[in-house]
C-alpha cells in the first residue's frame, strides 16, 4: 500500500472531460456532483430512467448505451451494482467507442473488475480500477480527508491515455480525497477484514432487533449506529462483498467461529 501524497495529479490547464456513469442510481448520482463540481461533462444511462434528473441537473441522459458510445466519452464509469456488473459490462458496444477510452468503476470488490475488464475489453482500453471509501451518508458534507483507493490497471504510460486517467484522478484529489493507490488484491484483502466484517457484524446485530432505550450507554448507542448504517445499505451490496471477495469466507471463518454464516447470507 502506498498513499500517493501527489501535489497535483492533472495538467493545471486542461479540456473537460467527458465522462460516462453507467448506473446513475444514488451513488452514480452522488459521484456525479463531484465530477460537475471539477468543471467536467457528465454523460448518464441507467436501467430507470432518470432523464427528469438529468434535465435539472444539467446532464445529459441516455436510455440505452449504444446512443450514450456514440457520444464518444473519454471515461466510462460503471456504477452499478456488483451483482449486475457484468452483465451491464458485457452489454456496452465498445466498437462504438474511441481506441483510447479508459474503463473505471466504484465497486467495494475490485478483483473481480479488474478481471472482468482484462478479459472482455478491447486491448487499446485503459483500465483504472476505483474505490472511492464513502458514500451519500459519509461524504455529504464534502469528500475532504476520505479515503480514495485506486489502481492503475492498464494505462499507455506518456500517452494521452495517461493524462486523462490522471485528470479523472485528480477530480477527487481537488475535492480533497486521501488518494491511497494500491493492487486490487491488496485491497480486496484488506476491505474483507474492515468493510465486510463491518457490515457482517451490523447485520448480525440487526437480527437481534436491538432498541434505543432512555439509559443506553456510549457502546450501545455504537452499537445502534453500527446496525442503522450497515442494514441500510442493500443486501445485494452485502452480498456481493461476500461473494466477489475470495478473502471473505476467510475472514468469517477465523474472526466468527461462533457463527452460523447461513443465518445473515439467506437472509
Amino acid at each position: 500500500m502506498s498513499n500517493s501524497g501527489m501535489e497535483s495529479l492533472g495538467p493545471n490547464s486542461e479540456t473537460p472531460l467527458k465522462i460516462a456513469i453507467v448506473g446513475f442510481g444514488n451513488f452514480g448520482q452522488f459521484i456525479a456532483k463531484g465530477i460537475q463540481r471539477q468543471g467536467h461533462v457528465v454523460l448518464a444511462s441507467s436501467r430507470s430512467d432518470y432523464s427528469d434528473y438529468c434535465n435539472e441537473n444539467g446532464i445529459k441522459f441516455f436510455k440505452n448505451l449504444e446512443e450514450l458510445c456514440e457520444e464518444e466519452p473519454d471515461i466510462v464509469l460503471i456504477c452499478s451494482s456488483i451483482l449486475s456488473t457484468e452483465s451491464v459490462i458485457l452489454g456496452i458496444p465498445f466498437h462504438k467507442l474511441k481506441q483510447d477510452t479508459i474503463f473505471a468503476d466504484v465497486l467495494s470488490v475490485k478483483e473481480f473488475p479488474r478481471n472482468l475488464f482484462l478479459d472482455v475489453l478491447p486491448p487499446e482500453f485503459g483500465i483504472v480500477c476505483t474505490h472511492p471509501m464513502f458514500g451519500p451518508d459519509s461524504g455529504k458534507h464534502g469528500w475532504a480527508g476520505l479515503p480514495f483507493v485506486y489502481d492503475e490497471v492498464r494505462i499507455l504510460k506518456g500517452s494521452t491515455q495517461a493524462q486523462k486517467c490522471a485528470q479523472f484522478l485528480s477530480i477527487f484529489q481537488k475535492e480533497g480525497c486521501r488518494m491511497v493507490e494500491m493492487s486490487c488484491k491488496e485491497h480486496d484483502r484488506y476491505a474483507a477484514g474492515t468493510q465486510f466484517i463491518t457490515h457482517t457484524i451490523g447485520r448480525i446485530l440487526s437480527q437481534l432487533n436491538l432498541e434505543s432505550t432512555p439509559i443506553n450507554t456510549n457502546g450501545y448507542e455504537t452499537l445502534l449506529q453500527l446496525t442503522e448504517s450497515t442494514v441500510s445499505d442493500s443486501f445485494d451490496l452485502y452480498y456481493g462483498l461476500f461473494m466477489y471477495n475470495v478473502n471473505a469466507m476467510e475472514q468469517v471463518s477465523i474472526k466468527c467461529p461462533f457463527f452460523h454464516f447461513t443465518i445473515i447470507i439467506s437472509s
